[in-house]
């Protein structure tokens, strides 16, 4: 395969993820459940995810955007890796979480990231999902600050899939762990540490 078809593979994997991203889970549920007479971004915590979609809509509706936005990051993880293997899935799921951050249909104003992460985390690096999911639990359990406790996952996923790189760990049936593993890792982490962060910010002005 030349440069340049590798190059085009890589860039339609990553723009699929992205696309994957911006799809509004929580907008839909709250069109199928209220008719569009509630908008997420402007009731509650104003963030079009599965913890506001579960109060402001009731928590079967909650439930279903969390299925709905993991099983975002999933796709693209496993039609990037058809796409432009191994490198595709690692940027398509990257791309999923800025597109679900930051989807270009609502004014780039999106959800934290976070169940999106975990699809893309089960699709990409699933040897290290049950250890992110008792991370996200001891720090919810530890930590009344969800900011600080993204922040603690953050860092343990970063440097796990720095680790699993480095040592060759087997990844399950995720792509064989390469640099782009720890690069995906801290890309999201990133993306979502500064959504959180912006979300306190608008939070303490608004």
């Amino acid at each position: 395969m030349s440069s340049a078809s590798s190059t085009a593979r890589l860039v339609a994997a990553a723009a699929v993820g992205y696309l994957l991203g911006t799809v509004p889970s929580a907008d839909v549920a709250a069109r199928l459940a209220h008719g569009g007479t509630i908008d997420l971004r402007a009731s509650g915590s104003n963030n079009p995810g599965a913890l506001n979609a579960a109060q402001q809509l009731g928590t079967r509706w909650g439930v279903a955007v969390l299925i709905a936005d993991a099983m975002k990051g999933s796709a693209a993880g496993v039609i990037g890796k058809r796409i432009a293997g191994g490198t595709g899935a690692y940027a398509a799921a990257t791309l999923s979480i800025a597109g679900h951050i930051w989807p270009m249909w609502s004014r780039f104003r999106g959800g934290k990231g976070v169940a999106t992460s975990a699809g893309a985390c089960l699709a990409i690096f699933p040897a290290y999902f049950p250890i992110d999911a008792g991370v996200a639990a001891l720090g919810a359990v530890g930590s009344r600050n969800a900011e600080t406790s993204v922040r603690v996952s953050a860092a343990v996923w970063t440097l796990s899939a720095a680790l699993w790189w480095r040592r060759g760990w087997p990844n399950l049936w995720g792509p064989r762990p390469t640099a782009g593993l720890p690069m995906f890792a801290a890309v999201s982490s990133a993306m979502i540490v500064v959504k959180f962060a912006s979300a306190r910010r608008t939070a303490a002005t608004g």
